[in-house]
Parts: C-alpha cells; structure tokens; sequence
C-alpha cells in the first residue's frame, strides 16, 4: 500500500481534496481517501482537521503511505498537527518552489495546502512538482566539497535531523 498516496481534508476543504482526488487517478495514482464524506457529516460528527492529520500522519509514520496530501482552509493547523507525529516531515506548499524545496530538501513525505489559499489549476500544479522531487540529501552531507559550503554531518546525525528537524 506504500504506493497509494494517503489523501485528507477538514469540512472546510473537501471541494480542493476531490480536485486533487481527481487529478491524481487521471495521473495513475492509487488514492485512500480519510476525510468525511461530505461537510455535514464532518460536523454531526464532529471531525476537525487535527483528527484527519493525525490519522494520515500516522498512516505515512507506519509506512502505509510514502506520501500523503492534507487539505484545510489555510494548510496551517494540517501542516502543524502531521509534523507532531514522530517521523513524519509535513510542509504547507502554495506555490511549485516551496513544494520542490519541501522534498529536495527536506525529505518531506506530507503536503498540506489550504482551499482558501489556492486555487485548483496551481494546486494541481504543485501536487505535480512535489510528487516528481525526490529527496537530494542534507546540505553539507557529502563534506565542504560538495560545492554547498556545508559541512559533514557527524555520523548518526542524520537519522537524528531526519525524524527532528529541531534536534
């Protein structure tokens, strides 16, 4: 199931998640789907975005999904509640750098984006530079001659700043 990619959205998203739905089986993708089936249910049963980031997050932690996309109004309280689950790296992306640095650079495996922050065509645009980036590695793992002016990091560092960016 690695290969599906884990999809979410609070009652106040669910238009932008069925348009990247849509848009990632129209690319070939596998998609499960944990938001709630329509806004009304979402409230009945009260289901807020903390409780849809958190059971992808820790979908993607078990290795259920490589990557995931979380969908809210702004792509803030997503992006801030996935990256409390341990081992997940999730970035709020608006716009195609930021998704490519998200992976490039920081390896990470969630997207979050907010409706009310972008549109459909550019959400579908980013979704596309996030899935095509691969992670390149810390800056300063290959030593001061990788051209980056970093410089080596010590040896188990990396496990280290790669499950907390913070460490």
């Amino acid at each position: 199931m690695a290969n599906t990619i884990g999809i979410g959205a609070d009652d106040a998203a669910l238009e932008l998640k069925q348009t990247l739905v849509e848009h990632l089986k129209e690319k070939g993708y596998e998609v499960q789907d944990y938001s709630p089936p329509s806004k009304e249910e979402a409230q009945s049963a009260e289901v807020d975005y903390p409780d849809v980031a958190v059971e992808v997050a820790e979908a993607v932690a078990r290795g259920e999904h490589e990557r995931a996309i979380l969908v809210c109004g702004t792509g803030v309280g997503m992006s801030i509640t996935a990256n409390k689950v341990p081992g997940v790296r999730a970035a709020r992306c608006h716009d195609v750098f930021s998704a490519k640095r998200a992976r490039k650079s920081n390896d990470a495996q969630v997207l979050t984006m907010g409706q009310r922050m972008v549109r459909p065509e550019l959400a579908k645009t980013v979704v596309d530079a996030w899935l095509e980036s691969e992670f390149g590695g810390l800056v300063g793992e290959e030593g001061p001659e990788d051209g980056k002016g970093g410089t080596p990091i010590p040896p188990g560092r990396r496990d280290d700043l790669l499950s907390n960016p913070c460490a």
